[in-house]
């Protein structure tokens, strides 16, 4: 299974729309577009197929987090840092 196996998945698990990811992907400060984005979700056999790279898969899934926990306390990240 390669990344774009894992966001497909986890776009239809979570019931995202390509705005939804896009949106969630902001929260990190990674910007891709719709179009960008819907080459990652094609099959591997199509023109315009684009490899999901390690840094999107990252990028999504500390997206995701944040979205679904809210973003870190300012106290909680100096004690990780220590």
């Amino acid at each position: 299974m390669d990344n774009n196996d894992i966001m497909k998945k986890l776009r239809v698990a979570l019931k995202l729309r390509d705005d939804e990811i896009v949106d969630i992907l902001k929260l990190v400060n990674f910007n891709i577009s719709k179009s960008e984005l819907s080459a990652i979700f094609r099959k591997d056999d199509h023109p315009n197929y684009v490899i999901c790279g390690d840094q999107l898969l990252r990028n999504f899934l500390n997206g995701l987090i944040i979205k679904m926990r809210g973003p870190m306390d300012p106290k909680k990240q100096q004690h990780d840092g220590e």
